[in-house]
């Protein structure tokens, strides 16, 4: 899942400051602004980097800001086959590589979470720390009402106007995306309770308190990362990063920029 994009009348027609670079298969796009250690905002299935336009502005003038929009998504084509998480995080990892060449802070949200939860399993020595914001672990953490959303979404000619805006696949090619992602969030991802004691990078895990990921299921995200704290925005939904941009990025600033706070009574951190 992921954020509705900006209306389509204010949507990127002209031009940007982003440009391409070959990750690996993928020549993808992306847009990066500002100085510091760099971090990777990774957006949410059927959107792009813009849904982060609350979030950029708090972020860039501490950190060097990288917008890559994955396979399928935004201004970057979308390949032969199927999207998968694996695939995606593939992708990620050979940006990093290729434009960064070192170690990023991350921050996801939704599908984006996802994807950044998979690199930091698989490349820990290219993550530095990591904001997980409503991602989930297992597709069973999706509650049963999302694939009533993604269903709507793909029915509305405002999200094809602003999917084909940017696409070099052009506004057609939008039901052929529906139809990928939808497939991947039902069947993906399939990580175990176990795979995520793995991850090393100390760790943010964020949800709104009506997200479409059950509280369980982020409960169990947050209690079996080793380094994790957790974040249940009061009075928002998977969306909170729009529905409450001014606490969410206090939150995100919070933990990247500062170590962890010494507490009076430490329990799980005792």
């Amino acid at each position: 899942m992921g954020l509705p994009s900006e209306p389509v009348s204010n949507h990127r027609t002209g031009p940007t400051d982003g440009r391409y670079v070959m990750a690996g298969d993928v020549n993808t796009w992306f847009d990066t602004e500002g100085d510091g250690e760099p971090l990777l905002l990774l957006h949410g299935a059927l959107s792009d980097s813009s849904s982060f336009a609350a979030t950029k502005p708090a972020l860039t003038p501490l950190f060097r800001v990288l917008t890559p929009e994955r396979r399928g998504h935004g201004h970057t084509a979308d390949l032969d086959g199927p999207i998968t998480y694996d695939l995606m995080a593939e992708d990620t990892v050979a940006f990093i590589e290729t434009v960064v060449g070192g170690a990023v802070h991350m921050v996801g949200h939704s599908d984006g979470a996802n994807v950044a939860l998979l690199v930091a399993l698989r490349r820990p020595d290219l993550v530095r720390k990591l904001v997980l914001i409503s991602g989930n672990f297992h597709h069973d953490g999706l509650s049963s009402e999302t694939f009533a959303v993604v269903a709507d979404l793909a029915t509305m000619d405002l999200m094809a106007d602003i999917y084909g805006s940017v696409s070099p696949d052009g506004r057609e090619h939008f039901p052929v995306v529906v139809d990928k992602i939808t497939r991947m969030i039902a069947e993906e991802p399939t990580l175990t309770i176990d795979d995520l004691t793995g991850v090393t990078a100390r760790t943010l895990v964020m949800a709104g308190d009506d997200d479409v990921i059950s509280p369980t299921h982020t409960q169990a995200l947050y209690e079996n990362i080793p380094d994790a704290e957790l974040a249940i925005v009061p009075g928002t939904s998977h969306t909170l990063i729009l529905d409450k941009p001014d606490l969410c990025n206090r939150i995100i600033t919070d933990f990247l920029v500062n170590e962890p706070a010494a507490t009076l009574m430490p329990m799980r951190r005792a």
